[in-house]
Protein backbone atom coordinates (compact mmCIF):
# COMPACT_ATOMS: atom_id res chain seq x y z
CA UNK A 1 0.00 0.00 0.00
CA UNK A 2 2.93 2.33 0.51
CA UNK A 3 3.02 3.41 -3.13
CA UNK A 4 -0.49 4.87 -2.75
CA UNK A 5 0.38 7.04 0.27
CA UNK A 6 1.19 10.66 -0.73
CA UNK A 7 4.77 11.86 -0.27
CA UNK A 8 6.06 8.36 0.56
CA UNK A 9 8.51 7.13 -2.03
CA UNK A 10 7.93 3.60 -3.28
CA UNK A 11 10.68 1.26 -4.38
CA UNK A 12 12.48 1.63 -7.71
CA UNK A 13 10.67 0.46 -10.85
CA UNK A 14 11.94 -1.10 -14.05
CA UNK A 15 9.86 -1.03 -17.23
CA UNK A 16 10.20 -4.38 -18.99
CA UNK A 17 9.61 -4.29 -22.75
CA UNK A 18 9.41 -7.60 -24.60
CA UNK A 19 10.66 -7.62 -28.21
CA UNK A 20 9.84 -11.07 -29.50
CA UNK A 21 9.66 -12.41 -33.05
CA UNK A 22 10.86 -11.60 -36.54
CA UNK A 23 11.27 -7.99 -37.63
CA UNK A 24 9.19 -6.94 -40.63
CA UNK A 25 7.15 -4.01 -41.89
CA UNK A 26 3.39 -4.31 -42.24
CA UNK A 27 0.50 -5.08 -39.92
CA UNK A 28 0.99 -8.84 -39.52
CA UNK A 29 0.50 -9.76 -35.89
CA UNK A 30 3.64 -10.85 -34.09
CA UNK A 31 6.06 -9.07 -36.42
CA UNK A 32 8.18 -6.38 -34.81
CA UNK A 33 8.20 -3.03 -36.58
CA UNK A 34 8.39 0.62 -35.63
CA UNK A 35 4.71 1.34 -36.21
CA UNK A 36 3.61 -1.58 -34.05
CA UNK A 37 6.10 -1.14 -31.21
CA UNK A 38 6.09 2.68 -31.03
CA UNK A 39 3.06 2.95 -28.68
CA UNK A 40 4.53 0.31 -26.35
CA UNK A 41 7.96 1.92 -26.29
CA UNK A 42 6.58 5.40 -25.72
CA UNK A 43 4.31 4.18 -22.92
CA UNK A 44 7.08 2.17 -21.25
CA UNK A 45 9.38 5.19 -21.08
CA UNK A 46 6.77 7.75 -20.04
CA UNK A 47 4.39 5.94 -17.67
CA UNK A 48 5.22 5.98 -13.97
CA UNK A 49 8.70 7.50 -14.27
CA UNK A 50 10.66 4.21 -14.30
CA UNK A 51 14.22 4.08 -12.99
CA UNK A 52 15.45 1.94 -15.87
CA UNK A 53 14.31 0.09 -18.97
CA UNK A 54 14.84 -3.64 -19.52
CA UNK A 55 14.48 -5.08 -23.01
CA UNK A 56 13.69 -8.78 -23.33
CA UNK A 57 14.98 -9.65 -26.81
CA UNK A 58 14.18 -12.88 -28.62
CA UNK A 59 14.46 -12.29 -32.36
CA UNK A 60 16.22 -13.99 -35.28
CA UNK A 61 16.19 -10.72 -37.23
CA UNK A 62 14.49 -9.43 -40.34
CA UNK A 63 14.17 -5.95 -41.81
CA UNK A 64 17.29 -3.82 -41.24
CA UNK A 65 15.29 -0.60 -41.60
CA UNK A 66 12.69 -1.60 -39.02
CA UNK A 67 15.46 -2.79 -36.70
CA UNK A 68 17.17 0.59 -36.97
CA UNK A 69 13.93 2.53 -36.46
CA UNK A 70 12.97 0.61 -33.31
CA UNK A 71 16.47 0.89 -31.84
CA UNK A 72 16.68 4.59 -32.66
CA UNK A 73 13.34 5.26 -30.92
CA UNK A 74 14.55 3.47 -27.80
CA UNK A 75 17.81 5.43 -27.77
CA UNK A 76 16.06 8.76 -28.31
CA UNK A 77 13.68 8.21 -25.42
CA UNK A 78 16.44 6.85 -23.19
CA UNK A 79 18.49 9.99 -23.80
CA UNK A 80 15.48 12.26 -23.28
CA UNK A 81 14.55 10.58 -19.99
CA UNK A 82 18.09 9.97 -18.82
CA UNK A 83 17.36 6.25 -18.31
CA UNK A 84 19.79 3.39 -18.55
CA UNK A 85 18.65 0.55 -20.80
CA UNK A 86 19.51 -3.10 -20.19
CA UNK A 87 18.93 -5.84 -22.77
CA UNK A 88 18.38 -9.47 -21.80
CA UNK A 89 18.65 -12.00 -24.62
CA UNK A 90 16.56 -15.16 -24.46
CA UNK A 91 16.98 -17.76 -27.24
CA UNK A 92 18.47 -15.53 -29.90
CA UNK A 93 19.41 -11.96 -30.77
CA UNK A 94 20.76 -12.40 -34.27
CA UNK A 95 21.07 -10.02 -37.21
CA UNK A 96 18.29 -7.44 -36.73
CA UNK A 97 17.60 -8.98 -33.32
CA UNK A 98 21.12 -8.06 -32.24
CA UNK A 99 20.57 -4.57 -33.66
CA UNK A 100 17.65 -4.26 -31.23
CA UNK A 101 19.82 -5.45 -28.35
CA UNK A 102 22.43 -2.80 -29.09
CA UNK A 103 19.86 -0.13 -28.26
CA UNK A 104 20.72 -1.02 -24.66
CA UNK A 105 23.67 0.27 -22.66
CA UNK A 106 24.37 -3.25 -21.41
CA UNK A 107 23.56 -6.61 -23.01
CA UNK A 108 23.06 -9.70 -20.84
CA UNK A 109 22.63 -13.20 -22.20
CA UNK A 110 21.76 -16.70 -21.08
CA UNK A 111 24.50 -19.32 -21.21
CA UNK A 112 22.71 -20.80 -24.25
CA UNK A 113 21.69 -17.57 -26.01
CA UNK A 114 22.70 -17.22 -29.68
CA UNK A 115 24.10 -13.78 -30.47
CA UNK A 116 25.54 -12.03 -33.52
CA UNK A 117 24.96 -12.81 -37.21
CA UNK A 118 26.07 -9.30 -38.14
CA UNK A 119 25.50 -9.50 -41.86
CA UNK A 120 22.90 -9.11 -44.60
CA UNK A 121 21.09 -11.92 -46.41
CA UNK A 122 18.80 -12.20 -49.42
CA UNK A 123 17.12 -15.50 -50.28
CA UNK A 124 14.83 -16.43 -53.13
CA UNK A 125 13.95 -19.24 -55.54
CA UNK A 126 14.36 -19.67 -59.30
CA UNK A 127 11.33 -20.99 -61.15
CA UNK A 128 12.23 -20.41 -64.81
CA UNK A 129 13.08 -24.08 -65.50
CA UNK A 130 9.93 -25.25 -63.74
CA UNK A 131 7.52 -23.05 -65.70
CA UNK A 132 9.35 -23.83 -68.94
CA UNK A 133 8.89 -27.54 -68.31
CA UNK A 134 5.12 -27.01 -68.21
CA UNK A 135 5.01 -24.78 -71.26
CA UNK A 136 4.35 -21.58 -69.33
CA UNK A 137 5.66 -18.41 -70.94
CA UNK A 138 6.67 -15.52 -68.68
CA UNK A 139 5.72 -12.09 -70.12
CA UNK A 140 7.06 -8.96 -68.46
CA UNK A 141 6.99 -5.45 -69.92
CA UNK A 142 8.76 -2.62 -68.11
CA UNK A 143 9.78 0.99 -68.53
CA UNK A 144 13.28 0.97 -67.09
CA UNK A 145 15.72 -1.88 -67.66
CA UNK A 146 16.16 -2.64 -63.96
CA UNK A 147 12.45 -2.71 -63.12
CA UNK A 148 12.22 -6.51 -63.26
CA UNK A 149 15.59 -7.30 -61.71
CA UNK A 150 15.81 -10.50 -59.63
CA UNK A 151 12.57 -11.79 -61.15
CA UNK A 152 12.36 -15.39 -59.82
CA UNK A 153 10.63 -16.54 -63.02
CA UNK A 154 13.56 -15.53 -65.22
CA UNK A 155 17.16 -16.80 -65.34
CA UNK A 156 19.43 -15.02 -62.87
CA UNK A 157 21.20 -12.03 -64.37
CA UNK A 158 24.82 -11.52 -63.16
CA UNK A 159 24.41 -7.75 -63.39
CA UNK A 160 21.38 -7.91 -61.08
CA UNK A 161 23.31 -10.03 -58.59
CA UNK A 162 26.16 -7.53 -58.62
CA UNK A 163 23.76 -4.68 -57.88
CA UNK A 164 22.21 -6.67 -55.06
CA UNK A 165 25.61 -7.33 -53.51
CA UNK A 166 26.39 -3.61 -53.68
CA UNK A 167 23.20 -2.79 -51.78
CA UNK A 168 23.90 -5.51 -49.26
CA UNK A 169 27.40 -4.16 -48.74
CA UNK A 170 26.05 -0.70 -47.98
CA UNK A 171 23.56 -2.06 -45.43
CA UNK A 172 26.27 -4.25 -43.92
CA UNK A 173 28.57 -1.25 -43.44
CA UNK A 174 25.76 0.64 -41.72
CA UNK A 175 25.21 -2.32 -39.40
CA UNK A 176 28.93 -2.56 -38.61
CA UNK A 177 29.20 1.16 -37.90
CA UNK A 178 26.20 0.95 -35.58
CA UNK A 179 27.65 -1.96 -33.59
CA UNK A 180 31.01 -0.24 -33.29
CA UNK A 181 29.36 2.98 -32.12
CA UNK A 182 27.21 1.23 -29.51
CA UNK A 183 29.74 -1.31 -28.21
CA UNK A 184 32.85 0.87 -28.47
CA UNK A 185 36.06 -0.58 -27.08
CA UNK A 186 34.21 -3.52 -25.55
CA UNK A 187 34.34 -5.44 -28.83
CA UNK A 188 37.34 -7.64 -29.54
CA UNK A 189 39.31 -6.06 -32.37
CA UNK A 190 41.16 -9.31 -33.03
CA UNK A 191 38.01 -11.35 -33.74
CA UNK A 192 36.15 -11.24 -37.05
CA UNK A 193 32.79 -10.16 -35.67
CA UNK A 194 31.13 -8.97 -38.86
CA UNK A 195 31.14 -12.06 -41.10
CA UNK A 196 27.65 -13.23 -40.14
CA UNK A 197 29.07 -15.64 -37.53
CA UNK A 198 27.18 -16.27 -34.29
CA UNK A 199 28.39 -16.86 -30.74
CA UNK A 200 26.73 -18.70 -27.86
CA UNK A 201 26.50 -17.51 -24.26
CA UNK A 202 29.88 -16.79 -22.69
CA UNK A 203 31.59 -16.73 -26.09
CA UNK A 204 29.50 -13.70 -27.05
CA UNK A 205 30.71 -12.04 -23.85
CA UNK A 206 34.33 -12.95 -24.60
CA UNK A 207 34.24 -11.21 -28.01
CA UNK A 208 32.47 -8.15 -26.59
CA UNK A 209 29.03 -8.52 -28.15
CA UNK A 210 27.51 -8.94 -24.68
CA UNK A 211 28.46 -7.82 -21.17
CA UNK A 212 27.78 -10.93 -19.14
CA UNK A 213 25.59 -13.88 -18.27
CA UNK A 214 22.46 -12.72 -16.47
CA UNK A 215 18.67 -12.77 -16.31
CA UNK A 216 16.35 -9.83 -15.89
CA UNK A 217 14.96 -10.35 -12.36
CA UNK A 218 18.15 -11.26 -10.48
CA UNK A 219 20.20 -8.69 -12.40
CA UNK A 220 17.77 -5.86 -11.77
CA UNK A 221 17.56 -6.84 -8.08
CA UNK A 222 21.33 -6.77 -7.95
CA UNK A 223 21.32 -3.23 -9.38
CA UNK A 224 18.23 -1.73 -7.69
CA UNK A 225 17.68 -3.92 -4.63
CA UNK A 226 15.16 -6.59 -3.69
CA UNK A 227 12.26 -4.13 -3.57
CA UNK A 228 12.47 -3.27 -7.25
CA UNK A 229 9.13 -3.49 -9.08
CA UNK A 230 8.73 -4.64 -12.68
CA UNK A 231 6.18 -3.14 -15.07
CA UNK A 232 5.78 -5.39 -18.15
CA UNK A 233 4.92 -4.16 -21.64
CA UNK A 234 4.29 -6.39 -24.64
CA UNK A 235 2.20 -6.76 -27.77
CA UNK A 236 -1.34 -8.02 -27.30
CA UNK A 237 -3.76 -9.66 -29.70
CA UNK A 238 -6.91 -7.79 -30.59
CA UNK A 239 -10.28 -9.54 -30.18
CA UNK A 240 -10.46 -10.27 -33.92
CA UNK A 241 -6.94 -11.73 -33.92
CA UNK A 242 -7.79 -13.94 -30.96
CA UNK A 243 -10.89 -15.18 -32.81
CA UNK A 244 -8.85 -16.04 -35.90
CA UNK A 245 -9.90 -13.19 -38.21
CA UNK A 246 -6.40 -13.17 -39.70
CA UNK A 247 -5.61 -16.86 -39.72
CA UNK A 248 -4.23 -16.98 -43.26
CA UNK A 249 -1.93 -13.99 -42.82
CA UNK A 250 -0.72 -15.21 -39.45
CA UNK A 251 -0.09 -18.69 -40.88
CA UNK A 252 2.18 -17.27 -43.57
CA UNK A 253 3.93 -15.12 -40.99
CA UNK A 254 4.39 -18.12 -38.71
CA UNK A 255 6.03 -20.15 -41.46
CA UNK A 256 8.37 -17.27 -42.28
CA UNK A 257 9.21 -16.69 -38.62
CA UNK A 258 9.83 -20.39 -37.96
CA UNK A 259 12.16 -20.41 -40.94
CA UNK A 260 14.20 -17.60 -39.44
CA UNK A 261 14.39 -19.24 -36.01
CA UNK A 262 15.27 -22.60 -37.64
CA UNK A 263 18.46 -21.07 -39.05
CA UNK A 264 19.75 -21.12 -35.47
CA UNK A 265 18.44 -24.58 -34.58
CA UNK A 266 15.50 -23.18 -32.60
Amino acid sequence: MKRWIPFVKSGPTVAVLRLNGMIASGSRFGALNDAGTAPLIERAFRRGKPDAMALIVNSPGGSPTQSALIAARIRRLADEKGLKVYAFVEDVAASGGYWLATAADEIWVDASSIVGSIGVIYASFGFHDLIGRYGVERRVHTAGKSKSMLDPFRPENPEDVEKLKTWQGQIHETFIDHVKARRGDRIDGDTELFTGEVWVGQKSVDVGLADGIGHVVPKMKEVFGDKVRFIPYGQRRSLFQRLGARIADDAVGLVEERGLFARYGL
